[in-house]
């Protein structure tokens, strides 16, 4: 449960190494996960390479669509940053819980509890009272919130993706191949866009560096490596920590403010998020009737 808190604690300086960053969203994101992979590629060649290249060919493309949707969901979250303030985008980011009820029977064709029915009812009420408080500001905080739900369906859909092959596939083969793939998508839109990569300042490559090394390879691997020794719904409420560090931390570093629309917006999506675990939990993990 340590390692799990700890991670809670790393992902939460997400936001704050973004804000920090003055460099382009998409290129942030690449630096971010490029880096992850780079650091992540000595171990993986010594200790995953064998195991990688067994691999069925479906697993692979599985990775890889499952790294394209984890490059959407940093691409859209870190520009949402730009716009609308740290708490109502980690937020409404981590709307994910939400997300995955609602298309998983799309995709396996299964029935919604109608728990979890209510737990989206209750959810998009919080996000309407947030984005309400953002129009009151205008319309540029709600595009922010509007890119970071479309982050949290972006998260939604890496999750889903990569759920079967995270059964058959090693912890450190998991996230170098879904890290890797996300950072060449990414990259690959940095060169066609022509967005400046180099002459940044020294925070800005600190903060590169931080979200890299803090919030990605120990924040996001440590929710990975949790799912093998924790049931998803502990994993899950787990989650709702980020909201709190982060807005926290955004008091304490750049004073935003927190509002009232905000707390109660929020702390309707976050009792939203923590009835579907706990429900999931009781359920035996599945948000879906068969």
């Amino acid at each position: 449960m340590i390692a799990l808190s700890f991670g809670v604690a790393a992902v939460s300086t997400g936001a704050i190494f973004v804000r920090m960053a003055d460099a382009p969203a998409l290129v942030t994101a690449a630096y971010r996960v490029g880096i992850a992979s780079l650091v992540l590629l000595p171990a993986t060649w010594f200790n995953a390479r064998a195991e990688i290249f067994a691999l069925k060919a479906k697993d692979v493309g599985l990775a890889v669509v499952s790294g394209g949707f984890l490059a959407l969901h940093f691409a859209t979250w870190i520009a949402s940053l730009d716009y609308t303030s740290v708490a109502n985008s980690v937020i409404l980011v981590n709307t994910n819980p939400m997300w995955v009820g609602l298309l998983t029977p799309l995709m396996t064709r299964d029935r919604l509890r109608v728990g979890t029915i209510g737990c989206i009812l209750l959810s998009v009420i919080g996000g309407t009272i947030i984005g309400w408080g953002d129009f009151a500001t205008g319309g540029k905080a709600l595009w922010g919130d509007a890119l970071a739900l479309m982050g949290s369906v972006f998260a939604a859909l890496y999750l889903l993706m990569g759920r079967n092959l995270r059964v058959r596939v090693s912890l450190l083969a998991y996230i170098f191949l879904c890290y890797g793939s996300a950072a060449a998508f990414l990259w690959g839109a940095v060169a066609i866009s022509g967005q400046t990569v180099t002459g940044f300042s020294g925070v800005t490559w600190g903060a590169f560096c931080g979200m890299a090394l803090f919030s990605q390879l120990v924040g996001h691997t440590s929710y990975n490596w949790a799912l093998k020794w924790f049931s998803t719904s502990t994993v899950a409420v787990s989650l709702l920590g980020e909201p709190i560090g982060a807005s926290l931390l955004a008091y304490l570093f750049f004073k935003e403010a927190l509002t009232g629309t905000m707390f109660i917006g929020g702390g309707l999506i976050l009792l939203a998020i923590y009835l579907v675990a706990r429900d999931e939990g009781r359920q035996g993990g599945d948000l879906v009737e068969n």
